[in-house]
């Protein structure tokens, strides 16, 4: 009999967010130096102790005079004062204005007595006598208070200035310094606890042991980026294995410092996830599981009389539940308001089907056709899959009884933040160095990696801008060439090897391991056709040969994997570039050239990321200059 904790009923998601509402996250107010307040929110009113200005002072540039000797003045019949001196800003003035009298001011200084008003001195003209300045004329007339910036105009002693919930930007921070503020009341920001669970995890910087199943921590620093996004403080704690003890003692320490503590993994049902146990068991489990996808596997609970919450392990569904119920409730917790609502519509470039019966958070990218118009397209590599928080511009939020997505469909898509904007151009297909060079040199754009024979797939599909495509192909699509160049291509080998590999037939008779490329891959289908060569000339079946061939049924993605696998000793020989095989110091057996074309979409050649890319094509010899086995076609 299995001893697995199954799940309890799913949970739906309305009461994953009524479950977490109900936790208390909300920490002390606390007062804070005006330096650090900046993002901050006051916790309390913020009421004015003097006037701003705190003095009458010119607003521009002139003469202060009694408004009421002005009357009647204009260019024809200009009136004439006797300037009795000169008020500068930041100074006490040390002149009494009297009948008949003006004193030269500064914008800012202080009003000197007897006066109420400012003549600005564009419309003014001084007089001389003997030499010298002796009065000036005016030639408009002003009213008492005219160009004064009366005391308390800004805000007056006693006046509500900010008041509790204020978000302190860099206006609201010139306010309080010009209060002489210089300290500020503001709500205190959840401190958030992070553990990340599993055997397996390494944070980056420390040795990665591949060949034991070992990969770095990614969620301790996506989560503490997006804790500290909503206005919380993330605390890093050193992960847990899966080990029930070592477990219950980080959980409490963790909730012992921290209003709310967040776990990722060990949180489904499997015999060796314990996490569920620990807060069962000794804190109060509100939740085990909330009928949502990706992120079904999620816990909320109390323990140690603090708030906590269970992510699920894959990077995609902890930082896509991360988002959808927990940061709403830190920022509620440090007073930020819920951000600016970041929807877009657009029309669903390809089908999707999807009959789970709970609902799906379809991580989304953007591409926009020839007309500007939004197309959205899934991204969903699986939850593992890191790169897929990189390639997704938002989610798509698809009811549970919602069978399938059809093409041209109009969707809502929740993007990651308001300045998400879709990239200039979307390319697929063949990964490759003078490629990374080329987009490199142009704006904003997004490259997804899927070969050569998927790139060809989804541009017949009507999703991308352009596929990159490389070696020889039978997939016929409709699409213009924009350029391309050729690269050298064969077998990477140990560098100075002593028993020299000199052809691909060497591969058939000497039984060494091999790495290949997938099937999807343009190195793939140069090298299927340099075997069938090779098959014809020997007079045996292809089979043959590729039976013999150790390690050529399994390919993988990266283009330098077969390469890197050669490097560490792993393998005889890989499939690979000249180019990869020198960069790496890596011994190499050419076995010939294959062309790389880049092809567009026939609807999108004069959309402006197409024509940039176009115009870099057109000029190759910076992105291929150096790049060993390379030539601009």
């Amino acid at each position: 009999m299995s001893d697995r904790k199954q799940f309890r009923d799913l949970a739906a998601p309305e009461a994953a967010h009524d479950a977490i509402d109900s936790l208390d996250l909300a920490p002390d107010p606390e007062t804070v130096p005006l330096s650090d307040a900046r993002g901050r929110i006051l916790a309390e009113r913020v009421d004015a102790d003097l006037d701003v200005p705190g003095f009458d002072r010119a607003s521009v540039d002139g003469y202060a005079v009694r408004g009421r000797d002005t009357f009647g003045a204009d260019e024809a019949d200009p009136v004439a004062f006797d300037l009795v001196g000169t008020v500068h800003a930041g100074a006490e003035p040390d002149v009494v204005v009297g009948e008949g009298e003006a004193a030269e001011i500064s914008t800012g200084a202080v009003m000197p007595d007897g006066a109420d008003a400012v003549v600005m001195v564009e419309r003014t003209e001084e007089v001389e006598a003997d030499g010298a300045v002796r009065g000036v004329e005016a030639r408009t007339a002003v009213a008492p208070g005219d160009n004064v910036m009366l005391a308390g105009t800004d805000i007056a002693a006693g006046a509500r200035a900010l008041g509790p919930g204020t978000r302190l930007t860099p206006r609201e921070i010139g306010l309080l310094s010009a209060l002489g503020v210089d300290e500020v009341p503001v709500r205190g920001r959840p401190t958030v606890g992070i553990v990340s669970t599993g055997d397996e995890l390494v944070r980056p910087g420390g040795d990665l042991r591949s060949e034991a199943g070992q990969i770095y921590d990614v969620n301790s620093y996506t989560v503490a980026a997006g804790v500290e996004e909503a206005g919380g403080e993330a605390k890093l704690y050193p992960h847990a294995g899966d080990d029930y003890e070592q477990m219950e003692q980080l959980l409490f320490e963790a909730a012992s410092e921290c209003d709310l503590v967040l776990s990722s993994g060990s949180t489904s049902a499997s015999a060796v996830d314990v996490i569920y146990r620990v807060i069962e068991e000794r804190g109060d489990l509100l939740l085990h599981g909330v009928a949502v996808k990706p992120g079904k596997p999620m816990l909320v609970g109390e323990l140690g009389g603090g708030a906590y919450v269970g992510l699920p392990g894959y990077p995609v569904s902890a930082l896509t539940i991360f988002r959808t119920f927990v940061a709403p409730a830190i920022r509620e917790a440090s007073g930020l308001p819920e951000p600016e609502t970041a929807t877009v519509r657009g029309r669903m470039a390809v089908r999707e089907r999807y009959a789970e019966g709970r609902l799906r958070l379809m991580p989304a990218g953007l591409v926009t056709d020839a007309d500007g118009d939004t197309l959205v397209y899934p991204v969903d590599k699986g939850s593992g899959a890191t790169t897929s928080l990189v390639d997704a511009d938002g989610v798509v939020a698809v009811d549970p009884d919602t069978e399938y997505l059809g093409a041209g469909d109009e969707v809502a898509v929740q993007l990651f933040s308001p300045d998400v904007r879709p990239p200039t151009l979307l390319a697929v297909g063949e990964d490759d160095p003078a490629l990374s060079r080329l987009l490199d040199r142009l704006d904003s754009p997004r490259f997804r990696p899927v070969g050569s024979r998927e790139g060809l797939r989804r541009l017949r599909g009507g999703v991308p801008d352009v596929a990159v495509v490389a070696g020889p192909t039978n997939r016929e699509v409709d699409a213009v060439d924009l350029g391309g160049w050729t690269r050298e291509w064969g077998l990477v080998v140990p560098a100075g090897t002593p028993d020299d590999t000199e052809s691909l037939g060497d591969l058939v008779d000497r039984d060494l391991g091999f790495v290949n490329r997938n099937t999807d891959a343009g190195l793939r289908s140069s090298l299927d056709a340099a075997v069938d060569d090779l098959a014809d000339t020997r007079g045996v079946a292809r089979s043959d040969l590729t039976d013999a061939i150790r390690g050529f049924a399994v390919g993988t993605k990266g283009v330098e994997s077969p390469a890197r696998a050669v490097a560490r000793g792993d393998a005889d020989a890989g499939l690979g570039l000249r180019a990869t095989a020198e960069s790496l110091g890596l011994g190499f057996v050419s076995l010939g050239t294959e062309s790389v074309r880049v092809r567009a979409n026939p609807d999108r050649v004069k959309k402006p990321g197409v024509e940039q890319l176009s115009a870099r094509l057109d000029a190759l010899d910076p992105v291929t200059d150096g790049l060993a086995g390379y030539d601009p076609e």
